[in-house]
């Protein structure tokens, strides 16, 4: 039964195509391809694996999916250094099911998103390996950045940039005759050489890239790092250290350059060459809102992730205040906000919301069903994390002979893993999905898991949550079905209303949303007709009591 649920594709009927414009208030699945659904037992989900569960995706009522990277790579960081951008990775299957699931995907109504990583390669790319043979200053070096080190011998790194995964963003070559060479500068991890937007063969061999997959069907994509690919001229030293603290509150010499405007607005062009509205989605790094508007302007890209909203504490002032600014800021270009929780980058937002709150796992899964709601009565497009509509807590205690984040094993100039840079510990929110109750991996696959399922996750699984009215997956159904159904759930405008302090009520036509962040209930006037609320409702004469954590939806 759970078997006919969740793989069969002749049972689900597929809704109706959307119009133009579907992107501005669709909301789209993020599949961490890795951990999704694995079909061949080698415990690492793969293309058909993904294709098999998208019955489930459709079920829930999401209207696109977005895949991380399935291309050829050696996987030093989850597959975001990639050796073919043409390829798929044998450990995720074949261009054929590729191709499989993006046909599959339209049957059943899904748009398909995928990632595209333009800053840099893997450093086993055919250009890279070019790189390293060819002299200081020849042609196949130019399509990255080498540069000579500073220092009487070179020594010393050519300026101050230190990775996002902590320790220097330069890593010495070594010459044919074996002496030290020149240096090159990766942002992320050694094996991730950064591109030089710079080379007219580098932006040539993206637009290639881009139309390899919009010819196979995709529908659009996410381009990884969309801030970082111009850097400052003569690449200035940055003057302070722990620089990775600084992306997201200042502009850097190589984060958010304004050069970078020039290639989204190329992309937009050839996106719009292609029927369907193709659409190009920023994972961008701002400082404030005003300044990650201009990615989605109306010549660049359709979306940005709102990381100002996802890293918001629990608090209904600094809430509203996150969200005023988005939709201000989006609205003055005439691009849609774009609303998110958690991604495969960031502690899950179960466990985010349960630091400190006093009540522990109970009140960051209360916290975690009332924010569902909040951004999904948001005027915008909503992205959900897989596993978020289970309600799955971060993984905090894995092995450290299991981990694979890239920034795990890097070590600062005192020998501190993870200082400098992100902390390491990105697997917790990568662990694969339990599908069923029982079985090795929960029905994640035939064998195991490449990271292993806490034990309680079989009652979080989507067969022991299914038909229960209380879980959070039915939570999520229940809510993406009636944001499907009421027209002022759409691209409409929102409004404040009155509330007391903790609380937030905001009025979209046809409807009211009221949030209580408080850790006691508040009692409210009835504001009309309760369609779904994220914790039980009590009501006394013409007023209801609002559970404390939790978020209600009114027909009005």
């Amino acid at each position: 039964m759970t078997q006919e649920l969740t793989t069969s594709l002749a049972t689900e009927p597929a809704r109706p195509s959307e119009g133009p414009g579907w992107w501005r208030d669709a909301v789209i699945y993020q599949v961490y391809v890795r951990s999704f659904a694995d079909s061949d037992g080698d415990g690492i989900g793969d293309l058909r694996g993904a294709r098999e569960r998208l019955p489930h995706l459709a079920g829930l009522g999401v209207d696109a999916v977005w895949l991380t990277p399935f291309y050829a790579s050696p996987q030093a960081d989850g597959g975001y250094d990639v050796a073919d951008y043409r390829a798929v990775d044998p450990l995720f299957g074949s261009l054929g099911d590729a191709d499989d699931l993006v046909r599959t995907a339209h049957e059943l109504g899904l748009k398909v998103i995928v990632d595209v990583v333009p800053n840099h390669s893997s450093d086993q790319h055919p250009w890279f390996r070019e790189a390293l043979a060819d002299r200081p200053g020849g042609a196949a070096r130019a399509r990255y950045h080498f540069r000579p080190g500073r220092g009487a011998h070179g020594e010393l790194p050519p300026n101050d940039w230190e990775s996002v995964f902590g320790g220097p963003a330069w890593t010495r070559t070594t010459d044919p005759d074996g002496a030290p060479g020149e240096w090159y500068l990766h942002l992320f991890a050694p094996q991730q050489p950064d591109l030089n937007w710079d080379s007219p063969e580098v932006r040539a061999e993206f637009d290639s890239v881009l139309r390899f997959w919009l010819d196979l069907g995709v529908d659009g994509f996410r381009i990884d790092v969309a801030h970082g690919m111009v850097k400052a001229a003569g690449l200035p030293d940055i003057g302070r250290t722990e620089q990775a603290k600084l992306i997201g509150s200042q502009v850097l010499p190589f984060f958010d350059q304004d050069g970078v405007h020039e290639i989204h607005r190329s992309w937009r062009r050839l996106l719009d060459s292609y029927p369907g509205d193709r659409i190009g989605v920023a994972e961008a790094w701002a400082p404030t809102s005003e300044r990650l508007a201009l990615y989605v302007r109306p010549d660049e890209l359709h979306q940005a992730f709102n990381f100002q909203f996802l890293k918001c504490p629990w608090d209904a002032a600094a809430m509203r205040e996150v969200i005023d600014e988005s939709l201000a800021a989006t609205g003055s270009v005439g691009a849609p906000t774009t609303w998110v929780l958690s991604n495969h980058d960031v502690v899950r937002h179960t466990t985010r919301y349960a630091d400190g709150a006093g009540g522990g796992p109970e009140r960051g899964l209360a916290r975690a069903r009332a924010a569902a709601l909040l951004i999904l009565a948001l005027p915008g497009s909503a992205y959900l994390y897989q596993g978020e509509e289970l309600g799955l807590p971060e993984v905090t205690e894995l092995p450290d002979e299991l981990r694979q984040d890239p920034a795990f094993f890097r070590t600062s100039a005192d020998g501190q893993e993870g200082q400098d840079g992100q902390d390491g510990f990105r697997d917790g929110c990568r662990v694969p999905l339990p599908w069923t109750r029982s079985g090795d991996s929960y029905g994640f696959g035939p064998g195991g898991s490449w990271l292993p399922q806490p034990g309680d996750w079989a009652g979080l699984s989507v067969e022991a949550q299914t038909g229960d009215p209380g879980s959070t997956l039915e939570l999520y159904r229940d809510a993406l079905a009636l944001r499907r159904e009421l027209p002022g759930l759409g691209d409409t405008p929102m409004s404040w209303l009155d509330a007391p302090a903790g609380v937030l009520a905001l009025s979209r036509p046809g409807l009211v949303c009221t949030l209580n962040t408080l850790g006691e209930e508040v009692e409210l006037p009835v504001p009309g007709r309760a369609l779904l609320s994220s914790a039980p409702l009590a009501y006394q004469a013409g007023t209801v009591c609002i559970p404390p954590d939790s978020c209600a939806w009114w027909a009005i």
